[in-house]
């Protein structure tokens, strides 16, 4: 079984008129202001599933401000996730700096849904109130047994939309917040894992973190996975496409050319999944 754990949908009301949405919502404006940036529904999303051979995708949207919009965008994907029950895997997803927000998220986790995601900071803040802000959110997923995935990304390199600013220390400091818990860190975590081969603290802090491998084609070479599996090992990377930024076979032609054993990839491509969710 193939499962890609990273993959946004968006309402009709928004894929048809997006600008409508920029007021008051800068990162979606900063992610989505160019026309180009691609918004997809559901079933386009289960349609290129199949043509790719991805059996089951996590599906969420985006951590709106407005707890208004995120309630629309989050009741869109659990009724896309009633439609399609044997292919798409609902997250919650929601700004976070308000009660309100952390209030939408309880919400979804009593409807059924299995994680809360992707979350993100792309603008302002800092460590400590990121830190504090996203803090009831954790004890919510250690509360009801939640997979939480948190955006992240690599601290150097050339600058792109939604490149957020949080450095490594957010996401070092997150998984020791996190340390008796699932935490996926999307997009390799942004190169934490390296530090999995300190002798000190890193190891146990490090635990129960995963990474996964969404729009690596876009910023790594394909010699990152070999790295990773030899850093933390085949069992704590999760296959994530970031579908509509990439197409799913993208990365099943990289883990190919960089030589990965059928094993490896087998775990990075369902397996862990499998069992991260209890499939």
């Amino acid at each position: 079984m193939i499962i890609d754990f990273h993959t946004h949908i968006f309402p009709p009301e928004i894929r048809k008129n997006r600008e409508k949405f920029f007021k008051g919502e800068p990162a979606f404006e900063l992610l989505y202001g160019n026309p180009r940036s691609r918004m997809v529904g559901a079933a386009e999303l289960v349609d290129h599933m199949k043509k790719c051979g991805v059996n089951k995708a996590v599906v969420f949207g985006f951590p709106w401000e407005s707890v208004e919009i995120a309630r629309m965008h989050n009741d869109y994907v659990l009724r896309a996730t009633e439609r399609f029950p044997d292919s798409l895997i609902p997250f919650a997803c929601s700004g976070i700096a308000t009660k309100n927000g952390v209030n939408e998220l309880e919400r979804c986790s009593a409807l059924g849904f299995r994680g809360i995601g992707e979350l993100a900071f792309y603008t302002g803040k800092s460590t400590d109130e990121q830190l504090r802000a996203i803090a009831p959110v954790i004890e919510m997923c250690r509360e009801k047994n939640l997979v939480l995935l948190v955006h992240s990304n690599e601290p150097v390199g050339h600058e792109y939309p939604g490149k957020a600013r949080a450095g490594l220390r957010f996401y070092y400091e997150l998984a020791k917040m996190c340390k008796d818990m699932p935490l996926v860190l999307a997009h390799w975590g942004g190169g934490l894992f390296f530090y999995a081969t300190l002798k000190k603290e890193a190891t146990e802090v490090l635990r129960n973190v995963y990474y996964d491998t969404a729009a690596s084609p876009y910023l790594y070479h394909n010699t990152i996975y070999k790295l990773a599996v030899e850093i933390v090992g085949s069992d704590k990377i999760l296959f994530g496409s970031d579908f509509p930024l990439l197409s799913p076979s993208r990365y099943f032609d990289e883990m190919s050319d960089a030589g990965l054993p059928n094993d490896d990839i087998s775990k990075i491509t369902g397996a862990n999944a499998k069992k991260l969710l209890g499939i």
